[in-house]
């Protein structure tokens, strides 16, 4: 028997839409991580991009278990001494709610050139629409 090892040329990437609405942030981090490596797949290669590309909506919606939307707290750094700013859930899902997925999958993927190149397939709006309709995502359940 021989082991067939998927490489770019072979693996076809589909497009799959997940709906964030009321789902915990972490167990659909975990998710969308395995989706975009591909781990979901039976042709699943380490050293290899065999993942799909994801389009998540409704962002905004996301739920935190606890106290973590006014505990959890993320942290900036501008460079320049006493240039470090914290702000919480709360306030990033105000200004910027995309950021809470984004920044939870990527603690995910692994921290090289093929973890780059992962996230990149990562596509994530706050409401309910999104531009990727000539794709035709199909519904992807977390469930």
């Amino acid at each position: 028997m021989k082991t067939t090892l998927a490489t770019t040329t072979t693996h076809k990437k589909k497009w799959l839409l997940i709906d964030a609405k009321g789902e915990v942030l972490g167990r659909l981090a975990v998710k969308v991580a395995n989706i975009l490596r591909g781990r979901n797949k039976p042709t699943y290669t380490p050293h290899a991009d065999t993942g799909d590309y994801v389009v998540i909506i409704n962002a905004e919606k996301v739920k935190l278990t606890g106290r973590k939307e006014n505990d959890k707290r993320y942290m900036f750094y501008s460079g320049w001494m006493g240039g470090e700013s914290y702000k919480s859930v709360a306030q990033m899902r105000e200004s910027k709610p995309e950021f809470i997925i984004e920044h939870a999958v990527k603690g995910m993927l692994p921290r090289n050139r093929l973890g780059r190149q992962m996230i990149k397939k990562l596509k994530i709006h706050a409401g309910s629409e999104h531009p990727y309709e000539a794709q035709q995502p199909k519904a992807y359940s977390i469930k």
